[in-house]
C-alpha cells in the first residue's frame, strides 16, 4: 500500500526545519547504507547522532503523532529516529530494498534496540518546482509509481518494495526519511484495516455513532486489530 499524506508539517515547522538544515554539515550518505545499497547510493545526509538531527527528528515525530492518516495507515509500534538527506545536481539512488532490521541509534532510551522495518517513509522538504528529477520511484505488483510531492507532504510504502530516486538534474531535493515497525506486520492486512477505517469514517458522517451499522463495523475493526497485532 502506497499512501500520500498531505501537510504533515505546518508551514512554520517546514520553514524552521529548512532554516536549521541550511546551516548544518552534511556527510556522504553511503555512511548509513548497507553493503549493497552503498554501491548505488549517491547523496548527502545529516549525521544521524548530531544535535540538529535529534532536534529536527523530534519535530517530525510530534507531527506524526497528531496525524490521523499516518496512524491509521501505519498502525505504528516503533518509529525509528527520522534522518535527513539531500540530493544535489547529479545525485541519485539506484534501485534497492531497505534493510529488514535497523538498530535505534544514540545513547538514550531505546538505543540499541532492533526494529523490524515494515514501512518506509519519505517526507519532502523542498517544493517540487525548485528541482528537476529526484522522483521517488516505487516498484510493486501493480507497476511503477513515481512520487514527487509538495514540501511538507509525505509518502509511506511497504519497506519490502524495490525503490529508487531518479537523478536530480537541477536544484536540490531535501527530505526526511525513516522506517516504522507496525503493530500489523503484513502489508495486506494493514491495507484492509486502513480501508475499513476510512469506510467507518465515511459512514459516521452519515449515521449517528450509536447506529448498529457503525457499532458493528467499529467492533470488527478493533477485533481484527486485536487478532493480528504483534506487540
Amino acid at each position: 500500500m502506497l499512501v500520500a499524506i498531505p501537510d504533515v508539517l505546518t508551514s512554520e515547522e517546514l520553514a524552521y526545519v529548512r532554516q536549521r538544515l541550511e546551516g548544518t554539515s552534511w556527510i556522504d550518505g553511503r555512511m548509513t547504507a548497507g553493503e549493497q545499497a552503498s554501491l548505488v547510493k549517491n547523496n548527502l545526509q545529516v549525521p544521524v547522532e548530531s544535535d540538529i538531527a535529534r532536534e529536527l527528528g523530534q519535530i517530525v515525530l510530534r507531527a506524526l503523532g497528531r496525524n490521523p492518516t499516518f496512524s491509521s495507515a501505519v498502525l505504528p509500534l516503533h518509529v525509528l529516529p527520522p534522518m535527513f538527506n539531500r540530493y544535489d545536481e547529479g545525485m541519485t539512488f539506484g534501485a534497492h530494498v531497505d534493510g529488514s532490521i535497523r538498530v535505534v541509534p544514540g545513547q538514550g532510551p531505546g538505543a540499541g534496540m532492533r526494529i523490524r522495518t515494515d514501512v518506509s517513509s519519505t517526507l519532502f522538504l523542498t517544493p517540487p518546482e525548485d528541482y528537476d528529477g529526484g522522483e521517488l520511484v516505487v516498484h510493486d505488483t501493480y507497476g511503477t509509481h513515481k512520487v514527487k510531492l509538495p514540501a511538507g507532504h509525505m509518502v509511506i510504502y511497504p519497506a519490502t518494495s524495490m525503490h529508487s530516486v531518479t537523478p536530480v538534474t537541477r536544484g536540490s531535493r531535501w527530505g526526511s526519511f525513516f522506517w516504522i515497525q507496525s503493530m500489523i506486520k503484513d502489508d495486506w492486512r494493514r491495507t484492509m484495516l486502513y480501508d475499513l477505517d476510512r469506510s467507518i469514517i465515511r459512514i459516521r458522517q452519515r449515521l449517528p455513532d450509536d447506529d448498529p451499522a457503525v457499532v458493528g463495523l467499529t467492533a470488527h475493526y478493533h477485533n481484527l486489530i486485536r487478532h493480528w497485532t504483534e506487540v
